[in-house]
Order: C-alpha cells, then structure tokens, then sequence
C-alpha cells in the first residue's frame, strides 16, 4: 500500500511467456498489493510461466476475445479484490515497472485519478525502437484527439496506466470496444467525465519479443480512434447520444 491505498497491478497478457518474467521482476512490491494476470488464450507458455512465478491472481479467457475484452476481465477483477488504485502494466517489457510508484503517487494524495506513462513526452519513443510508421500515426492521432476533445495530452496510445477505484466505477468501460481502440475510449471516457489526466515521462523498450500490432490493425485502429473523437464531439455537442459515454457530465 501506498498512502493506505491498496495497488494493484494488472497484466493484460497474450503470448507474454518471453517477457513476462522481465516484467514482473521489476514490480516494487514494497508497494504492490496484488497482481492479476488475464489471459486471452495464449498461444505460448503464458501461464504456465505466470504459475512459475507465482502470480496468484490468474484468470483465462477460454478463446481470444481481443485486448479490450481482456482490460474488462483485468478492471472487473482488480475491483473484486477492493483495489483502491489499479495500474493497467503490458507484460511485454515495452514499459518499466520501476516507474509504478511515480504513476501512483498522485492518485494516492489525490491529486489526480489517471496518470498515464507517456512514451514522447521523453522524445525517447524512436531512440527506444518504437517502429516510424506508429510514431508518426502517433503524433497525428494525438494531434486530432486533442482538438476534439480540447485536451493536451502527449499521447492516448500507452499501454502503461494507473486508475482510481472512482474513475473505474464511474465510467462505462464495459461499453467499450473489445479490441484494440478500448484504450481510446476508456480515455474519452475519462475526459468527457471531468476527470484531469496526468503524465509522467516512461521510456519506450522495443525489442523482438515486444508485442506490437500489424499494419492492419493499426490502420483499423486509427479510423477507430477518428469515429471515438467524432462521437465524444457528437455527444459533447447535444446532437447524439452514445452508450460508451455514459450519462455522466461535468
């Protein structure tokens, strides 16, 4: 615990076995209550690694039912187990584990309740390997989202997030999208709540064995977060309505 705040960590986990390890050998468990695993039907040794390592916390999705699906099986257990701040940690090493004190530390004194670990706000995102193609569809999405949504964030797309029980419980995440674009929305989400967001300066590790999603999906990803901007400002604007949001408004 932090603060009296229990943390705890989630990994949403699809063909991990490689890093895991990596990962979760950098968790600060001085401060670190709990660690759930979700698995989304590996094809590798995910869990029997996660086994190994002694995460008592894991639970199996019996097909794949994509990366959105599995943040709502990690949210919906992390909030089981009382957590009072729950960070969403990718299990590929693409992100430190070491900065988890740094992404909790404003939500336990209550300062904000979203700190997101941004790969540019460092400008180390291409020194760390992320490939040019999504650096660049990086910045121009960023571009776009924050003047929809009349924010100033340095990137919506990092795998690395700290939440507070209150955002969670307040907002319809389970009305999001089970692929990729959830970490779009859950963002949208947030913000069109009132909630203010903070970031901290995470540098990016790319390596071989690093997750990353195809040019397709990227592609897909991309018209999704344009349609998520597009109906935040639909809503925002009175002329629609839409599920995702929620009737929440500040």
């Amino acid at each position: 615990m932090i603060k009296g705040k229990k943390i705890v960590v989630v990994l949403p986990a699809f063909n991990a076995e490689k890093t895991l390890e990596q990962t979760y050998n950098e968790i600060p468990f001085d401060i670190v209550d709990e660690v759930i695993l979700v698995d989304d039907k590996s094809n590798d040794r995910t869990v029997q690694k996660a086994k190994e390592l002694g995460i008592q916390n894991i639970f199996l999705h019996n097909d794949n039912q994509g990366y959105g699906a599995n943040q709502k099986t990690c949210y919906d257990e992390a909030l089981k187990l009382e957590a009072d701040i729950v960070v969403m940690l990718h299990p590929d090493y693409q992100y430190t584990p070491k900065l988890i004190p740094s992404m909790v530390s404003p939500i336990s004194n209550g300062i904000y309740q979203v700190v997101l670990g941004s790969r540019i706000l460092g400008k180390g995102a291409l020194k760390g390997g992320m490939p040019v193609y999504k650096y660049f569809f990086n910045r121009v999405l960023t571009l776009i989202q924050n003047i929809f949504l009349g924010a100033k964030l340095s990137e919506y797309h990092t795998g690395f997030r700290a939440y507070s029980r209150e955002v969670l419980e307040k907002i319809n995440y389970k009305a999001n999208s089970d692929n990729f674009v959830f970490d779009n929305q859950i963002l949208t989400q947030i913000h069109y709540a009132g909630y203010k967001i903070a970031e901290i300066s995470c540098p990016a590790k790319y390596a071989d064995d690093s997750s990353s999603i195809n040019v397709i999906n990227s592609i897909k990803y991309g018209f999704g977060v344009l349609n998520t901007s597009f109906q935040y400002t639909l809503q925002k604007s009175g002329l629609a309505r839409f599920k995702f949001l929620g009737p929440y408004r500040k």
